[in-house]
């Protein structure tokens, strides 16, 4: 069962128990309020017949025991001639009976005008109760009201008054239906109408669906819900799944471009491992060719191989480094002493070229959250790029602004121009001084990938002409 025909099913069940409960109080409501009024009528015209009957009647006679049957009742004309008799209603029914429920005094003074009175009835009235009573008489539902005549604390007459039910229950029968029929097509009114709100209402939820089932066929994160509705539950959920969608993109989009790295770098790293490999074994077959080279031409083969076996073995201390950093290797985040592992790592860098000044203007009582062996790794690549790409002085400065400690690592050399400064840090990326300058193209890919691992973050700014500047920054130990 979905969801759409268990909320319509909800909806019109609550319906239908709030129509019948109120129906049923209704013509609760109704039933009383008619028989309080019909009661309310016969005690007002029981008493003015009382009053009538006190002024006019006396008491009759005893019956004699030996009289095997009743006296005759009297016409009303005859029974008495206040005008209460004389101005009966005709939807009325009155008649006067003696103590012992005898038939006195009818309109036509017939025995057969007779109310029914039960024998709890006619106890009630002879110790002074009034009695209500509702019978068929000549196939007519009435109600009959009967009230004594206490005259000196003894029941002299009864009243009876009595008003047909006819109308009054064919009015309630009607009520009854009229709330039947109106409920039952209310309810049908409500289903209907509560199908087509559930549908537009889970309209949004159903587009869900759909977009949903076609990102998941066709692999589309573009797509998004439309949903212009109000902000309740429903939109709530189409904005969460929009976001959703939005990460799901962003994700796709990083493994898609980590997966186009992975096969850039495998390709890259293949180039860069071919051409060694190429020489060495060219080298090997001048060695093994026969008759064998001139010592002389032997003593260039054989250092050319060991000047490739070099750069072979740089190549793969570089890739293994940086699969490392790949890998999320840990690393120590403790409180670091910044100008000792400077001044170590300036004094190392200065052994590659005498004849350059690296100037490090740096305080000791900075400290920073990293790893020392990394942090110095950095360090080193970034004075071997500086002193690859600067014919002049290279400067290293430390400062701290606000929670983080910036390292500045500048030199004066020709700068990278603005299309290039953004592929610095992919790697085997070298730019235009590929033949000129000796690396892979790696140095920049291990900095930025250990510094991330300390928490770090790495920067380039660069201007044509005057050199650029790379930026660290990490967390400041106070």
């Amino acid at each position: 069962m979905s969801i759409r025909l268990r909320l319509t099913l909800l909806y019109s069940t609550i319906l239908a128990l709030t129509l019948i409960i109120f129906g049923l109080a209704l013509y609760s409501i109704q039933v009383q309020d008619t028989l309080n009024a019909l009661e309310r009528d016969l005690v007002l015209s029981s008493e003015k017949l009382v009053e009538a009957a006190l002024r006019t009647a006396s008491a009759p006679p005893p019956q004699d025991i030996t009289q095997l049957e009743p006296p005759r009742p009297k016409p009303f004309d005859e029974f008495s001639s206040e005008q209460a008799f004389r101005d009966l209603r005709e939807r009325e029914i009155v008649r006067i009976m003696d103590a012992e429920g005898n038939l006195i005094a009818s309109p036509f003074g017939r025995a057969e005008d007779a109310l029914p009175l039960s024998d709890e009835g006619l106890i009630a009235l002879q110790n002074g109760q009034d009695w209500w009573q509702d019978d068929i008489i000549s196939e007519e539902h009435m109600l009959v009201y009967s009230r004594p005549i206490v005259q000196n604390g003894d029941t002299t007459f009864i009243v009876q008054v009595a008003r047909s039910l006819t109308e009054r229950d064919r009015t309630l029968n009607s009520l009854g239906a009229t709330l039947g029929v109106a409920g039952l097509v209310t309810i049908l009114i409500a289903f209907g109408a509560g199908w087509a709100l559930s549908g537009l209402t889970l309209q949004p939820i159903h587009r869900i669906t759909q977009t949903a089932q076609a990102i998941g066929d066709e692999r589309d994160f573009t797509r998004r819900v439309a949903y212009t509705g109000p902000q309740d539950e429903v939109g709530r959920l189409a904005n969460t799944f929009n976001q959703m969608l939005v990460r799901l993109q962003d994700a796709y989009q990083k493994v898609e471009h980590s997966l186009e790295t992975q096969r850039n770098f495998v390709a890259d790293v293949s180039h860069e491992l071919r051409t060694p490999l190429t020489t060495l074994r060219g080298n090997l077959a001048l060695l093994r060719r026969n008759p064998p080279s001139p010592p002389e031409e032997q003593a260039d083969i054989l250092a050319d191989m060991v000047d490739e076996s070099d750069r072979l073995i740089r190549l793969v201390n570089d890739l293994l480094l940086l699969a490392r950093a790949d890998a999320g290797r840990n690393l120590a985040k403790e409180p670091l002493a910044v100008l000792p592992v400077l001044e170590e790592t300036v004094r190392q860098a200065r052994q590659l070229d005498t004849n350059r000044q690296i100037n490090l203007d740096a305080s000791s009582d900075i400290y920073i959250l990293g790893d020392r062996d990394a942090f110095k790794q950095v360090i080193l690549i970034l004075l071997d790029n500086a002193l690859k790409h600067s014919d002049d002085d290279i400067n290293v400065k430390v400062e701290r602004n606000g929670e983080q400690v910036e390292v500045r690592v500048q030199d004066l050399g020709p700068g990278i121009s603005p299309d290039k400064l953004e592929h610095v840090f992919d790697r085997f990326y070298r730019g235009d001084d590929t033949n000129t300058i000796p690396g892979f193209g790696l140095g920049l890919p291990i900095a930025k990938a250990l510094t991330d691992g300390m928490g770090g973050k790495i920067a380039i700014e660069s201007q044509l002409g005057k050199g650029s500047i790379v930026i660290l920054r990490f967390t400041t130990v106070k």
